[in-house]
């Protein structure tokens, strides 16, 4: 009974277990053909009521949910979207800009405008955003990247707390990670240890990183401007998708942010652009004093709108193919300035730098006419270091543009390290609308300069004519009437007294020795006679600069040319005697430095040698007028090659050239490579024997030598008294109170400039040796008297 009751128990057992199988599998299938007709009616149902959905996710879906699909549905988008799309991605974006509105965010985009106030940079902006991001996400600390263009190349941007300002560290190898990001636009969560095959070398940074989430910071127009790399420590958790979905909604107001910044940089640095270009033209109008003024006020500007450490204008001398800079290293301290190397002297300016065109980064724009930005000075084969040799100041980044007139370089602006990371295409930009106003400034600038010069050499036309006269025909052919000396004695030898015979008489010697030089053949009796005359009454009746003076210079350039007969060629001959004959016109018995220190009108027109310059052109002049031009037989050629040698030689009595030019001549003999048929050499004698020729009145006899130095000195009291007048105290030599000086400043003199001019004319031309005695004798008489002097003084001392 027991087992027939356990077989029918067991039976219906199973019969129920089958029963509930066979029901639960038809169950399922039935859901399964349920769920699938209620999706599609579900989504049938959505399509024809929109206003349903619409207000089922407003009232049942949270704001912060929606924002992620929003995310979720733009990545997925971004994937989806074809390689060089822009299209949609910038509708994208910008649907996305419009939508967050987390109240979270908000308050985020209040704090990055007051932010932007304080600084409105960019790189701050997105600082602030990354800061942001990362305290969203409980990152223990991140990275920010700069992106300038080429997404291979970025710059690690760090801000500091101790008001210093931020550094900018360009990345040039390594970190594969960001720079992955910035060429795809992936977002990148990664941990170490992680084996991912787009990063061989792993995530390695420092012992701290553990966890890494990459993004990048994309404008509206689909341009990676930064990355943000975040970062946690191995106590921290590894990066999830949630943590990339916030960092997104927090990059969509940061590129709100970042779009009023620009907007807010534009417009400042417009404004600034603005009122540059009003000072430039105050600048050209109302403020017109100089080049440089001009140069420094423009320089000022230039270093501020890039905000550069230092700026420099080169201008483009066309004559000697250089660049130079009179004003340079505009923002240089003052203290650091005293100590920046001085140029040697015969520079224009102390501060001048000069350097071929083609040499350095501002020479090569010079040439090239093209902008150049330079993130690595010292890395570039083009960069001259002789500059940063001469200053002592290291150049890092360059920024260096061509200015145009007419579409010709007329100088180049060069900008040098700027204060935060390198120079940017938008400092390229403002840049190059400065350029085209600098240009403009300095054009008018140099007009203004041209018309000042302009007016300078009118008060000396003015003062010239108001004081001189010209002479006339009549005058001429009343001495030709007198008729000319046929023979004077002593007229060819260092004996020669110019004081015994008067002012007409030099006039008539003078015809004497021109024509006895270069006869009437290619001249005529009658100009001579007037040019003579003329030039008497352009010499002023000063005490030792005068007419007397030039007609003695040229009796021994007269002297010296008879006695060497045809060392000299005919055209040199002219020249050396009318040089002489001319060399101290208009002479106001003062010397270049006097003329320099007083400001007068002709140190402005004439920088170097600045009396002798004016001496050539008052003999031009002179030759201009009616009836003077003793050159007007002579082929054009001739012409030509006679003024520019008289202006060689007038030039020559610069003492202050003499020195190199006795320099070149000693080493060219003493190395025995002085050659008369070389022209270089011949010039150099021409100078020595016009220096010569000034100085001759220490080699005449002692009692025309005392009388010369009488003159002499009193010429010298005179511009004592006229700078002890002004303020100044003369020196010993020209201090009418310290007269016990006259004869151990001629020992110097004759010992130092006399003697080795004579000593070197001798040795190449010995006819001279007469000029190098009597100097000599002369020199012993002075210093005699000097010792006598010197031995009385130490007497009364005794006493």
């Amino acid at each position: 009974m027991w087992n027939n009751l356990a077989d029918r128990l067991t039976r219906a057992w199973d019969s129920k277990v089958n029963t509930r199988h066979d029901m639960q599998r038809e169950k399922s299938e039935d859901d399964e053909g349920s769920n699938e007709i209620n999706a599609t009616k579900v989504s049938q149902f959505l399509r024809q009521n929109p206003d349903f959905l619409e207000q089922y996710i407003m009232n049942e879906v949270d704001l912060e949910q929606l924002e992620r699909w929003m995310i979720r549905r733009t990545q997925r988008s971004k994937k989806l979207m074809q390689p060089g799309t822009n299209k949609n991605s910038r509708k994208t974006s910008l649907s996305r800009w419009k939508f967050c509105v987390h109240a979270d965010k908000r308050q985020m985009l209040l704090e990055l405008t007051n932010s932007l106030q304080k600084r409105p940079t960019k790189a701050h902006v997105l600082w602030e955003l990354a800061n942001c991001i990362s305290s969203a996400t409980n990152a223990t600390g991140f990275h920010l990247y700069l992106v300038d263009g080429d997404p291979e190349v970025l710059s690690l941007y760090t801000e500091h707390t101790d008001n210093s300002p931020p550094t900018i560290q360009r990345i040039k190898a390594g970190f594969s990670i960001p720079k992955y990001v910035a060429r795809t636009r992936e977002p990148v969560r990664v941990s170490k240890g992680d084996i991912d095959s787009r990063f061989p070398e792993g995530i390695a940074r420092s012992k701290e990183v553990e966890h890494i989430l990459c993004q990048a910071v994309v404008q509206p127009d689909n341009k990676v401007i930064a990355i943000i790399e975040l970062h946690r420590d191995r106590n921290g958790f590894p990066f999830h998708e949630e943590d990339e979905e916030i960092s997104c909604s927090y990059l969509v107001w940061g590129g709100i942010a970042l779009h009023y910044a620009h907007l807010f940089l534009s417009m400042n640095k417009q404004k600034k652009l603005n009122e540059f270009l009003l000072a430039v033209v105050k600048s050209i109008f109302q403020d017109m004093v100089s080049m440089d003024t001009l140069v420094m006020k423009v320089m000022n500007f230039a270093q501020r709108l890039v905000d550069a450490d230092r700026a420099s204008l080169f201008l483009v001398d066309s004559k000697t193919k250089e660049l130079y800079a009179t004003i340079f290293d505009v923002g240089i301290e003052d203290s650091r300035r005293q100590t920046q190397p001085k140029q040697e002297s015969g520079a224009k300016k102390d501060t001048e730098i000069r350097f071929p065109i083609g040499t350095g980064i501002a020479g090569q724009v010079a040439m090239s006419g093209e902008i150049m930005n330079i993130t690595d000075a010292y890395s570039d084969p083009r960069f001259n270091r002789s500059v940063d040799q001469q200053t002592g100041y290291k150049t890092e980044t360059i920024l260096c543009m061509p200015i145009f007139i007419r579409g010709v370089v007329i100088g180049v602006v060069e900008m040098i390290n700027k204060r935060s990371g390198y120079f940017t295409k938008e400092d390229e930009e403002a840049f190059e609308t400065f350029a085209i106003y600098c240009g403009l400034a300095l054009h008018h600038a140099k007009l203004y300069d041209k018309i000042k010069r302009s007016e300078q050499k009118y008060k000396v036309a003015l003062e010239v004519l108001s004081y001189h006269g010209t002479s006339t025909e009549e005058e001429a052919k009343q001495l030709l009437q007198e008729g000319l000396p046929e023979t004077i004695p002593d007229i060819d030898t260092v004996r020669f007294n110019s004081f015994q015979i008067s002012d007409m008489e030099k006039v008539k010697y003078t015809t004497y020795m021109f024509i006895d030089l270069f006869g009437l053949s290619k001249f005529d009796v009658k100009t001579l006679l007037r040019f003579s005359l003329t030039i008497k009454k352009n010499y002023r009746r000063v005490p030792y600069h005068n007419w007397t003076h030039g007609f003695s210079v040229a009796n021994t350039m007269y002297t010296i040319i008879r006695k060497t007969k045809d060392v000299f060629r005919p055209v040199e001959k002219l020249a050396l005697f009318i040089g002489s004959l001319c060399h101290d016109l208009d002479h106001r018995g003062k010397n270049n430095k006097f003329m320099l220190d007083t400001a007068s009108p002709l140190a402005a027109i004439y920088s170097t040698s600045t009396m002798e310059h004016h001496h050539f052109n008052q003999t031009v002049t002179i030759l201009q007028q009616d009836g003077h031009n003793i050159f007007a037989k002579l082929n054009s050629h001739e012409y030509k090659q006679v003024l520019g040698l008289v202006k060689h030689c007038i030039l020559a009595t610069d003492l202050a050239l003499f020195f190199p030019n006795r320099a070149k001549l000693t080493t060219l003999i003493e190395e025995e490579k002085f050659s008369w048929s070389v022209l270089e050499h011949r010039l150099l004698i021409q100078t020595i024997a016009m220096t010569a020729s000034d100085l001759s009145a220490s080699a005449k006899p002692w009692d025309i030598q005392i009388r010369t130095v009488k003159v002499i000195f009193e010429e010298f009291y005179q511009q004592g008294d006229a700078e002890r007048a002004a303020g100044r105290t003369p020196i010993p030599m020209m201090d009418r109170s310290q007269t016990d000086q006259q004869a151990i400043s001629q020992v110097g003199f004759l010992k130092d400039i006399c003697i080795p001019c004579y000593t070197l004319l001798n040795r190449l031309m010995p006819e001279t040796g007469e000029l190098l005695d009597m100097c000599q004798a002369n020199l012993n008489r002075w210093q005699q008297i000097a010792n006598d002097n010197e031995k009385l003084a130490s007497e009364k001392e005794n006493k």
